[in-house]
C-alpha cells in the first residue's frame, strides 16, 4: 500500500469514526496531512466522504430507533433532549450544525428518528461537513 494510500484511507476512518457515536477525532488527522503536504482538495474531499457517510450511520440508527420499542433504545438523556429541542425549533436547517462537537451526532440520529428526507439530510450534512473542514484547511496552511 502506498503512503499516500494509507494516508488518506486513516484520514476517511477517522473522519467516518468522528461523526459517528463514537469518540474520535479526524481534524488533527486532518491538519497532520495538510502540513504533511498532500493535495488540500483530495483531503477536503476524502474527510468530508467519511465524516458525510458516518453521519448516516447515525441517520439510519434513527430511523432504526424511532421504531423501537425495547428499553435499550436510547430515546432520553440530556443530549439527545437537546438535539431533539434544536430539532424542533429548527427543523432541518438544525442540520447545518451537525459538526459541532457534543450536539451534531446527536442531531443527525434526531434527524433519522424524525424521518428526514435522506437526499435533504445528504444535502445539508454535507455542506456543514465540508464547511468545517474548509475552515480548518484554511487554518492550518
Amino acid at each position: 500500500m502506498s503512503a499516500e494510500l494509507a494516508a488518506h484511507s486513516g484520514l476517511f476512518l477517522s473522519a467516518f469514526l468522528a461523526a459517528t457515536i463514537l469518540p474520535a477525532q479526524s481534524e488533527a488527522v486532518l491538519a497532520g496531512l495538510l502540513l504533511a503536504g498532500y493535495t488540500p482538495w483530495t483531503l477536503l474531499l476524502v474527510a468530508t466522504a467519511g465524516n458525510v457517510l458516518g453521519a448516516v450511520v447515525n441517520w439510519l440508527l434513527g430511523r432504526g430507533l424511532a421504531g423501537a420499542s425495547s428499553r435499550w433504545a436510547p430515546r432520553q438523556g440530556p443530549m439527545l433532549e437537546r438535539a431533539q429541542g434544536w430539532y424542533h425549533r429548527y427543523g432541518r436547517w438544525s442540520l447545518l450544525l451537525s459538526w459541532a462537537p457534543l450536539i451534531g451526532d446527536p442531531l443527525t440520529v434526531v434527524a433519522g428518528m424524525l424521518r428526514e428526507p435522506l437526499p435533504v439530510f445528504l444535502l445539508l450534512v454535507t455542506v456543514a461537513k465540508l464547511g468545517r473542514y474548509l475552515v480548518l484547511a484554511a487554518l492550518t496552511l
